[in-house]
């Protein structure tokens, strides 16, 4: 029986991959779970590595210990009671160890940095008094023998004359003694709290008392402590502006934003993670997603499974974002499901697929697959090769959870069609590579080689003005297709460590790129003549670079791309162009409270979409006149 939940897991993935292979003539998602190969906009990961002790600082063997941050993974500790967190995304994350017979620890905040390895040291402590809040009375710990145990006295307790009774137990001679009307933190023995009392089994008021307290206590102690929350609240405000005038307008900052995350580990079945977020604005929106990733016993298997449901709906008065809104709202949703499976200790392989539906296309249901393999011949080095087919909807980026370094926010501007008269059509991907990379020290390189068909490549026009339409708004645009794409290039990437506090990547790209323009020539040639492509020959550099500063405890968080690719409304434009995304993130130690952390984030980019290997490679390139966008607001971890 302990097998079935494992072939059942991978029925379904396997059986989600071949309806996805398929039916890859109709799309793709913009998800990908697994740990990419190198990108040009993309970190290196990182890992924990640390050591689970308990009060007396002997090592724990077989201690659960999850991480939850932009990716949530687990580990089991080894008879040294060690363990390690590897390939994980940069970022912080919540680390906490549990283990039957043991109260969890409190969560750790540990930072993860580019091709860095951080430690950790967790701390268990063995079950066997409980802490509950009482009024007025308590036991000493000492207590747990049953012996004789002389009481002692408050110091600022008045003197008491003891009654003559025939009980003389020690609790009865406490709650005598203890102050009356003060509630304190108490520790009581198990023993005590054991129904039937310390009496010989004779009912006394204090076994009641002792009852009465001891089943909330353990309930609540039980729920708390041997479970592993950890979550995450975001209370933010963002808005989008197109000069640096604009940006000190009072419109600027127009939505408020709330958001949570909450997770546990399920024994050492699994993880669960859970997300939602929503905003109140003339555009009123929420998005929920859901997440289990799942072991097996044998360590062989790593499945990843998930949901995410979104919906949008507009109640401002722009025409355009009402067009083709029949009741006003849009809604989307997607579901995944992936297995890492281990076929030898130096060979992984990683395949799954995602379905998503968009109840605002003509053909609504969206299937992925995707099929990678990583080998590691030596020390250091590792080979990958994936083929995955990724498709994506017109403004499915409204939608869809951001990746592993974004920011997670509900849908916030609307889109419509740039041809009024044409459907949305979603754009489909079938992309191939192959690449290397090895690590040098506290440094990384790796070179990729890749192939792309595209059909229905997706271009979006911010700032358009189409004839005999509405005008549009900042916070809206238009998007539509150009034409199909046939491209074959490499990236080189190199990632480093510099004095333990800055990690920073440098990636070059260059593709050879065809397209042949079939769609929406017409708006096009007058609003954006740039965006239809012949042959191009595209460049690009990527810098990464994230800092820390202990000292005031501040992380920054900087990536900037210059390329000679980028579409602009004007023909006259041309030569090299740039996106980029800052983040600051400042802690606030002055609030926090027990293991909660809070810290303050103010960022501002005028990237469009999130980097990712299997996009196109004129996803990014053909959005014109992207606004700035600008978010800030405070963060709780805990």
């Amino acid at each position: 029986m302990a097998a079935t939940p494992r072939l059942l897991a991978s029925a379904v993935v396997g059986g989600m991959l071949v309806v996805g292979i398929a039916g890859t003539a109709r799309a793709q998602v913009e998800r990908a779970p697994v740990p990419p190969v190198a990108s040009t906009a993309s970190l290196a990961s990182g890992s924990i590595f640390g050591v689970v002790l308990d009060e007396r600082g002997l090592p724990v063997a077989g201690a659960v210990v999850s991480a939850l941050g932009a990716t949530t993974v687990t580990a089991v500790t080894d008879k040294a009671g060690k363990f390690e967190l590897p390939r994980l995304a940069p970022g912080p994350y919540h680390v906490r160890a549990h283990c039957a017979g043991f109260v969890a620890s409190h969560p750790e905040t540990i930072q993860v940095n580019t091709s860095a390895r951080s430690t950790s040291t967790l701390a268990l402590r063995r079950v066997g008094a409980m802490t509950v809040l009482a009024a007025g009375f308590g036991v000493s710990p000492g207590a747990n023998d049953g012996g004789d145990v002389e009481p002692t006295e408050a110091p600022d307790s008045p003197e008491v004359r003891e009654p003559d009774t025939d009980d003389h137990g020690e609790v009865a001679w406490r709650l005598r003694h203890a102050r009356r009307s003060v509630l304190k933190d108490v520790t009581i023995p198990d023993n005590l709290l054991a129904e039937g009392g310390s009496n010989g089994g004779a009912f006394v008021p204090t076994d009641l008392l002792g009852r009465a307290v001891a089943s909330p206590a353990r309930m609540a102690t039980n729920f708390f402590a041997d479970t592993a929350f950890s979550g995450q609240v975001n209370l933010l405000t963002t808005g989008s502006f197109d000069t640096p005038r604009e940006f000190f307008s009072t419109d600027t900052l127009s939505r408020n934003i709330a958001y949570l995350r909450l997770g546990a580990p399920v024994g050492e079945q699994g993880d669960w993670s859970v997300r939602g977020a929503f905003n109140q604005s003339d555009i009123s929106s929420w998005v929920v997603a859901g997440s289990y990733a799942a072991r097996s016993e044998a360590g062989r298997h790593q499945y990843d499974l998930g949901l995410s449901y979104s919906t949008q709906r507009y109640d401002g008065g722009n025409v355009l974002a009402l067009s083709e809104v029949t009741d006003g709202s849009r809604n989307a949703g997607s579901l995944y499901g992936y297995d890492s499976f281990a076929l030898t200790p130096t060979t992984t392989l990683s395949y799954g697929a995602a379905y998503s539906h968009y109840d605002y296309l003509d053909s609504k249901g969206l299937i992925s697959p995707r099929v990678e393999v990583i080998v590691t011949p030596a020390h250091k080095v590792r080979l990958r090769g994936a083929v995955a087919q990724r498709a994506l909807a017109p403004g499915a980026e409204e939608f869809l959870p951001p990746g592993d370094a974004g920011i997670w926010l509900p849908p916030q501007r609307t889109f419509s069609s740039l041809s009024p008269r044409r459907p949305f059509d979603a754009e489909q991907t079938r992309h191939v590579e192959g690449g290397v990379e090895g690590d040098f020290g506290s440094s990384t390189i790796g070179v990729r080689l890749f192939h792309q068909q595209v059909d229905d490549q997706l271009v979006t026009l911010f700032g358009a003005d189409v004839p005999g339409q509405p005008a549009t708004k900042l916070g809206h645009y238009l998007v539509g297709n150009v034409g199909d794409v046939d491209a074959t290039g490499y990236v080189a990437e190199f990632r480093t460590v510099v004095g333990g506090r800055v990690h920073g990547s440098l990636a070059y790209s260059q593709v050879n790129a065809d397209m042949s323009a079939t769609r929406n020539l017409r708006y096009l040639l007058l609003l954006a003549p740039s965006a239809i492509r012949s042959s191009d020959r595209l460049n690009d550099v990527t810098a990464t670079i994230d800092a820390e500063v202990p000292e005031t405890a501040t992380r920054i968080r900087c990536v900037y791309r210059v390329g000679n690719g980028f579409a602009h409304a004007s023909a006259a434009a041309s030569g090299l162009d740039s996106r980029f995304d800052v983040q600051v993130h400042q802690s606030l130690p002055f609030m926090n409270f027990s293991s909660a952390r809070w810290e303050m984030l103010i960022a501002v980019r005028n990237f469009f979409r999130e980097a990712g290997t299997e996009q196109s490679v004129y996803d990014e390139l053909l959005v014109v006149r992207p606004p700035k966008r600008v978010v800030g607001g405070v963060t709780l971890r805990f």
